[in-house]
């Protein structure tokens, strides 16, 4: 057993975990919390976020976690491990493309249009009621691809 591999897979647990748990955060008190204080400050404190996120340590886990994945693909499909490898693909798919690229798709777009609108009036209230469920609906994918991510590159480990 490789130990690169070992660690790739601790680092590829681990680092989807916790994404897992941030993003449950945001789905389960977060973003209810935000629906529950007037438009103008939910808007605020949500664009306050998506500033302070991308110069924060949660990024590097996040893009950390992404290239991990990508290592663990390259060790499922050049030293195949039969179950294992399989294991270790859908913890890599699940996390690169239901975690990584639907944030880039779905949850980046949304947070862009936010960050555009005036914070207050119609347009708002439009915008942030569409946006609380929509983004929190892909919040969930992500949060529920994170976990699987964890557990598939757990089971992995198990089987190498």
């Amino acid at each position: 057993m490789s130990i690169l591999l070992v660690i790739a897979l601790v680092a590829a647990a681990i680092g989807s975990g916790l994404v897992a748990g941030i993003f449950f955060a945001f789905s389960t008190f977060i973003m209810t919390a935000f629906s529950r204080i007037p438009t103008e400050q939910g808007i605020a404190a949500m664009n306050s976020i998506n500033v302070t996120i991308v110069r924060s340590p949660f990024m590097l886990l996040f893009l950390a976690t992404l290239a991990l994945s990508l290592a663990v693909t390259a060790f499922a499909f050049f030293d195949w491990r039969g179950g294992a490898s399989l294991w270790m693909l859908a913890g890599a798919t699940l996390y690169v493309f239901a975690s990584f690229i639907s944030t880039i798709v779905f949850n980046v777009p949304m947070n862009d249009a936010l960050a555009k609108v005036s914070s207050n009036g119609a347009e708002a209230t439009a915008l942030w009621t569409a946006y609380l469920k929509d983004w929190t609906w892909w919040n969930h994918v992500r949060t529920i691809a994170s976990l699987l991510a964890s557990v598939a590159f757990v089971i992995a480990l198990m089987l190498v």
